[in-house]
């Protein structure tokens, strides 16, 4: 009996340790997982910078076809100055962004960030970009301007992972106020929705969102500060140095004009900020991209496409401009050149169905023409869009030079890293070469744009 009692104790003890060992064993590897490290230069050689951004009217979004925000075009002059694509991506949580930065999924978040000691334990903040005040936002009370007693003991709806928490828990201590304190997954701008709609009364934001707002919404009140002029800045990996080094001084040598230009832009000019968000082209009040949505959306399906692929494309061309023509003689919003409108029977360039019909007549030729070579649908769309800028004839140029000097003919990387060559003697005039000179780079950033964008349009249009 003794021995019996012996094991069973020993056993649980060692089941009691097993446990144990594994459960610390994930808390050590959880706990000092190895940081993702990726500074500047490895972000040049990769070509893009992955840049952490908030999705509403001053920051970034889609109108008319357009990309636009406050944050987009600084990042667009930040990326030129790095020589990097910006490749957006759309955090609507800001602890969520840090985690991303963590990941490496993002190298940069491009937010109104409060640079706390919190955060400098997760991250490396840039200097300054300006000051941000923050305010309470709730309905214009018809006696006199909001105060803190005006709040009573109802509820102040704030989004989650901002600074607001702690700024109005310090308030509501030193005052004795009652309010209760409600985080959301919600934006700023949607919780004003809700305001302006009656399904909620209180929030608190940036005042300068909460001033644009105020124009669209006459009823709203934004007087009551809760802080003000407090620094923001941007943020990235702890042990991205050079990185942060290159945004400072770009920083520097921006914040004399083109920040405060692009600021007034779209903080100062709150009018046209309401057009713009409120529009039915625009991704924040509406999911149009042009007025040619339906008659892409047709055209699109016979290529098999994302339709906003093919939407991409026609505002690369023409920017959804039935009358434009280029230099060289391309009409209508696929741009087609008169040998090409011959080709495929259009009469009439500036009729948007003869164009768009015309155009994705061009784009089936092209599919068929690369689809033995290229099969891969994915790789092949980008085929398609260079011979579609720079004519086949150039692009098979560089398909042959791949394969000549036994690179993936069936990779656009590999094949266009040839067609950057074309202007090169030493390339456009080898044995294989048909075509002769070109100007490849321009046909490989025009592939690269127009994707660009057509990701723009996935993330921030639907279906």
């Amino acid at each position: 009996m003794k021995k019996a009692l012996i094991g069973i104790i020993s056993f649980f003890i060692l089941l009691f340790s097993g446990v144990q060992c594994t459960f610390f064993e994930n808390r050590i590897e959880k706990v000092f997982k190895a940081p993702y490290i990726l500074d500047l230069q490895g972000i040049q050689a990769r070509g893009t910078l992955r840049a952490a951004v908030d999705n509403n009217s001053t920051s970034y979004y889609i109108y008319r076809g357009r990309r636009m925000g406050y944050e987009f075009e600084l990042l667009r002059d930040l990326g030129k100055t790095l020589g990097v694509q910006i490749e957006f991506v759309v955090v609507s949580d800001i602890e969520n962004a840090f985690d991303l930065l963590d990941e490496g999924k993002v190298d940069l978040i491009a937010m109104n960030l409060e640079n706390s000691r919190e955060r400098r334990q997760r991250a490396s903040f840039t200097h300054y970009l300006g000051t941000m005040s923050t305010v309470v936002v709730g309905r214009k009370p018809f006696e006199s301007h909001v105060t803190w007693n005006s709040l009573g003991t109802d509820t102040v709806y704030i989004r989650k992972g901002t600074v607001y928490e702690k700024q109005l828990k310090s308030i509501k201590d030193s005052l004795n106020l009652q309010f209760t304190v409600k985080v959301t997954e919600f934006h700023e701008e949607t919780l004003i929705d809700q305001i302006a709609d009656k399904q909620i009364n209180w929030t608190v934001a940036d005042r300068n969102i909460a001033k644009a707002n105020q124009t669209y919404y006459q009823g709203l009140d934004v007087s009551l500060k809760v802080s003000e002029n407090g620094t923001i800045s941007w943020a990235v990996r702890k042990n991205s140095p050079n990185l942060l080094a290159e945004i400072n001084t770009w920083l520097q040598e921006k914040k004399q004009r083109f920040i405060p230009e692009v600021y007034a832009k779209y903080f100062l000019s709150p009018r046209n900020s309401f057009y713009r968000a409120n529009s039915q082209f625009s991704s924040l009040g509406g999911n149009r991209i042009s007025v040619y949505d339906d008659l892409i959306q047709d055209n699109s399906r016979e290529l098999g496409w994302d339709w906003r692929l093919l939407a991409a494309l026609v505002y690369k061309e023409s920017g959804f401009d039935t009358s434009a023509t280029s230099y060289a003689g391309a009409e209508g919003l696929l741009q087609l050149m008169p040998v090409t409108l011959e080709r495929f029977g259009v009469t009439n360039p500036n009729d948007p169905r003869e164009s768009l019909r015309g155009g994705v007549k061009y784009l089936q030729y092209l599919d068929k023409f690369w689809r033995e070579r290229v099969p891969d649908s994915n790789e092949r769309i980008k085929f398609m869009l260079a011979s579609y800028n720079i004519g086949q004839g150039h692009v098979e140029d560089a398909w042959r030079l791949a394969m000549k000097f036994r690179k993936n003919t069936q990779s656009w990387k590999d094949v266009s890293y040839f067609l950057n060559l074309k202007s090169d003697p030493e390339y456009y005039r080898d044995p294989v070469v048909r075509s002769g000179y070109a100007k490849g780079h321009i046909a490989v950033n025009y592939v690269r744009d127009i994707l660009s964008l057509y990701e723009s349009y996935r993330t921030l249009i639907e279906p």
